[in-house]
């Protein structure tokens, strides 16, 4: 039979259990979170060549439209600011279409592997698993290395940083009851903090326009409509408007 445990040795199991829970939440939060963000990074490809760059050509044949117009009545003020509005609009989408045309594309799926993968690499590499700041700045440089990863959909690259980063120098126990309380509290702290934060940045990035927006295209798709395909058409229709808009005007 078993000796009692000493009170001491009980908080620490308890402390350890918690942490164990903690560890846990804060890996599946983030996944959440980065998942979010390369789902939501997809479907705004997804929507740049669907409708993006329709809306692009159609501001800047609005900004053409607008200098034009002012050219004609120089004495309105009203005319004048619009056309600075409307060109400062053409701007800022052709700058958005660049942006967007330069970036990688997202992976067309992330799969249960490498989901899997990413819970792997951040139950072993998270800095809130660290108790110095060199070993902390070591995980934070290897996390973020594994998000790209996982934003990339490179399965192998996260594989390779888990066996590149071998064994957990944290997991290794041997300190005394009293320290390993005190790790314990102090990883608990940090993994609470951590949790709150990846709570926060993910609930912003649902609340953003792009994510909302994202959600209503979806919801409309798996309802059987194509509101995509609809948007497109709407705005084809809208830039031959716009030329022959602008053509009338060039003659004015």
């Amino acid at each position: 039979m078993s000796a009692a445990m000493l009170p001491e040795e009980r908080e620490l199991a308890r402390l350890e259990g918690e942490q164990i829970e903690l560890e846990d939440q804060v890996v599946q939060t983030e996944l959440a979170l980065e998942t979010c963000k390369t789902e939501t990074a997809q479907f705004q490809h997804r929507y740049y060549l669907a409708v993006g760059f329709l809306y692009a050509q159609l501001d800047e044949l609005d900004a053409q439209i607008a200098v034009l117009q002012a050219r004609l009545h120089p004495e309105d003020s009203a005319v004048q600011e619009y056309a600075r509005v409307a060109e400062r609009q053409a701007k800022r989408s052709a700058a958005e279409a660049g942006l967007i045309e330069s970036q990688a594309v997202p992976p067309k799926q992330l799969t249960a592997d490498i989901k899997q993968a990413y819970r792997r690499a951040a139950r072993l590499m998270h800095p809130d698993r660290a108790t110095t700041e060199a070993e902390r700045q070591r995980r934070t440089d290897l996390m973020s290395q594994v998000n790209r990863a996982y934003e990339n959909g490179d399965q192998r690259a996260i594989e390779r940083l888990i066996e590149e980063y071998g064994h957990d120098p944290e997991a290794i126990a041997g300190d005394d009851i009293g320290s390993r309380i005190v790790k314990a509290i102090r990883r608990i702290a940090q993994l609470r903090r951590r949790l709150d934060e990846a709570r926060h940045e993910l609930e912003v990035l649902q609340q953003s326009e792009l994510f909302q927006l994202r959600q209503g295209i979806e919801d409309g798709e798996a309802s059987g409509d194509d509101p995509l395909n609809d948007l497109a058409q709407q705005l084809v229709r809208e830039l031959a408007e716009r030329k022959a808009r602008l053509e009338m005007l060039q003659y004015l």
